[in-house]
């Protein structure tokens, strides 16, 4: 299974894990399909660097000719509210010399719950319009290489994080929108909320209010499995 994900794929209750780590939701997949998962992601990845990713990285080139399916597991990062452009943000981390990027950074961080709450979650990372782009343009891309390769995606995530000022209004639209592309596109979508709403926003996952415990790993690496399964050549 080869997996474009966010830090939603890689961090359990305490922080990042390395890839192999048995308790993540793509390697409860993998292990629930009597397979493995190859890990591409990245923090606050976007279906816009799912699809750098696929047009600049020779190991997912490599990957693709031996995947058994795909998962977009991107679009989460997408809805967060970026009260900063985001290159604007991105680019704090190149500033010089580190003193002044440390500064900055602390100075925006601390700013960004109260800018999340002023703007009322907008911007977003990503508008639900491009992440939709990005994921179609993606999708075609594959099919071109592959044209039976069997591809899923999913649906935000919701969140709970004080970093964020706890807004997340731009979730509902993208979901929408990411719905509609879905049935049209012919990708299945696993809807996260359904999966994970009651883990996150009842305090059960990370502390930090947007990741998960394994407890949601587990519950979303099953349902992962059972969305893929009947789309393998293979399944009964």
């Amino acid at each position: 299974m080869l997996v474009f994900g966010d830090s939603l794929c890689f961090h359990g209750p305490k922080g990042g894990l390395p890839a192999d780590d048995a308790r993540i939701w793509p390697n409860v997949m993998a292990e629930a399909l009597g397979g493995s998962a190859d890990l591409v992601a990245g923090l606050g990845w976007t279906a816009r660097d799912a699809w750098w990713s696929i047009t600049g990285d020779p190991r997912v080139w490599a990957e693709l000719h031996h995947a058994d399916a795909v998962v977009f597991a991107v679009g989460s990062m997408d809805t967060l509210p970026s009260p900063l452009p985001t290159y604007l943000r991105m680019g704090l981390r190149y500033l010089r010399p580190d003193p002044l990027r440390r500064v900055v950074r602390k100075g925006y961080l601390g700013a960004q719950p109260w800018l999340a709450r002023l703007t009322r979650g907008r911007p977003a990372v990503l508008p639900a319009k491009l992440t939709v782009h990005y994921l179609d343009t993606a999708v075609d891309a594959l099919r071109v290489l592959r044209p039976t390769l069997p591809i899923v995606g999913m649906l935000p995530s919701v969140h709970r994080a004080a970093s964020y000022g706890r807004v997340h209004t731009a979730r509902a639209g993208a979901t929408a929108a990411m719905t509609a592309w879905s049935r049209k596109a012919g990708v299945p979508m696993l809807d996260l909320a359904s999966v994970v709403g009651d883990h996150v926003l009842g305090g059960r996952g990370n502390p930090d209010g947007m990741h998960w415990g394994w407890e949601g790993h587990t519950d979303v690496g099953h349902a992962m499995a059972d969305l893929i399964k009947p789309l393998l050549p293979s399944a009964p």
